[in-house]
């Protein structure tokens, strides 16, 4: 049995970080269609599962791999914005978070310290309470 799978996958693409994203998202769907009862949210489950077994099964690889690099550096690019979102939300009781007015980089000062001159690496320097 193990040697008829074998061959059957031969040359195909199988499991990506793509295809286990596709597959969560689609649990993820369909519980959600379960417990609110709205059909087309179904419908959308099967079809993310469909896509995912899709590229799964797939025997053009390198089309394949090009779509799991666009997805790779797409997650590059969210991950560090929740994980920062992460960080503020367990910072809240001890610190601020302020931009800067004049290049937007975030800037981290301790709470409970009054009107404070904040002064950014650019050298801009603004007042804010804390």
């Amino acid at each position: 049995m193990r040697e008829r799978l074998a061959r059957f996958m031969y040359g195909r693409y199988g499991q990506d970080g793509l295809n286990m994203a596709l597959s969560v998202a689609a649990l993820l769907v369909y519980g959600l269609s379960a417990v609110l009862r709205i059909w087309p949210l179904y419908g959308a489950a099967l079809l993310l599962m469909a896509v995912a077994l899709f590229r799964a099964l797939s025997r053009n690889v390198e089309r394949r791999r090009r779509e799991a690099a666009v997805y790779a550096r797409l997650r590059g690019r969210v991950r560090p914005f929740f994980a920062n979102l992460s960080q503020r939300v367990r910072q809240r009781r001890t610190h601020r978070f302020y931009r800067c007015p004049s290049c937007g980089k975030q800037l981290r000062v301790p709470r409970g310290k009054g009107k404070i001159s904040i002064k950014c690496p650019c050298g801009t320097a603004f007042v804010r309470k804390t």
